[in-house]
């Protein structure tokens, strides 16, 4: 009889996580409920994508235009970002690139900067592999990457909101002092040696964005060799749940316009899920 009722108490558990996963297709959510005066907003971003596939929808303005302030992952509208960046970017114990890849490797990282970014790789000698991934993504994209989060930032200044971040420079960069840079720097020469796969992943990656099928979207960004596979806890499952008292304080103080990379919004230990575990009601915006 016991283990009858701790089937039954775990079947229905599973039903009930497996009930907050969203099941629709969109990037925009209303978050209401648990005492919320006036609804705040939700939407999935992509970081990087090329001007031929960005949009930013009537909805979506019409939605922003109702709050009084955005959050996004960092805030992107600080001053002081530049400088904190300076500080934060370097790995700890005076780690360098030289000695975390063969001389080889090195040889042919430098190769591929000074020819795809026409900058060589002294100057990020002791920068973060993963922060060496950014400059890369203009040789992946093949075009100038426009910013959801800029457009977001610009147009918060045209209604004179004021942009926050979710958590702060120092909390996202002391992440990759938790990934070992020599995995970090592994990812570098996996990122260069299949730039073909990799143009085609991210060709994958926007097509569901632009479906705005956010639990495919989930699934691939988890199965991906460029970055995440074998990092979900620290880089998505651990910052998720951290959010979420996060949200839930600045959503209660007045109405907000969250905007999060939107593999935070799928599965079941994704954004919209975690929000409703915790009593809202978080519904697509059409």
């Amino acid at each position: 009889m016991k283990r009858v009722l701790l089937l039954l108490i775990f079947c229905a558990f599973g039903a009930v996580s497996r009930a907050q996963v969203p099941a629709e297709n969109s990037l925009l959510w209303e978050i209401s409920g648990r005492g919320l005066a006036k609804p705040s907003y939700l939407f999935g971003t992509i970081h990087l994508i090329c001007p031929t596939d960005f949009s930013l929808s009537d909805s979506l303005k019409s939605t922003l235009s109702r709050t009084q302030q955005v959050a996004l992952e960092m805030d992107m509208d600080d001053p002081g970002m530049m400088a904190g960046m300076m500080k934060t970017m370097n790995m700890t114990a005076g780690n360098e690139l030289k000695k975390l890849v063969t001389e080889q490797e090195y040889q042919r990282l430098d190769r591929f900067f000074k020819d795809s970014v026409h900058v060589g790789l002294a100057m990020f000698e002791r920068a973060k592999p993963f922060v060496l991934m950014g400059p890369l993504f203009n040789a992946v994209l093949d075009c100038q990457p426009q910013s959801y989060e800029m457009a977001l930032v610009e147009l918060a200044g045209k209604q004179k909101s004021e942009v926050i971040g979710i958590e702060t420079l120092e909390e996202q960069m002391a992440i990759f002092d938790t990934i070992p840079y020599k995995d970090q720097a592994k990812m570098l020469l996996t990122l260069i040696d299949s730039l073909p796969s990799a143009k085609k992943e991210f060709e994958s990656l926007v097509a569901l964005y632009k479906s705005q099928n956010i639990n495919e979207l989930y699934g691939m960004t988890l199965k991906s060799e460029f970055g995440m596979e074998g990092n979900e806890q620290v880089m998505l499952f651990a910052r998720n749940q951290k959010w979420i008292p996060r949200i839930r304080r600045i959503a209660s103080a007045k109405p907000t316009f969250f905007a999060v990379g939107a593999a935070h919004l799928g599965g079941e230990r994704g954004v919209i899920a975690l929000l409703r575990k915790e009593g809202f009601v978080v519904r697509a915006v059409r």
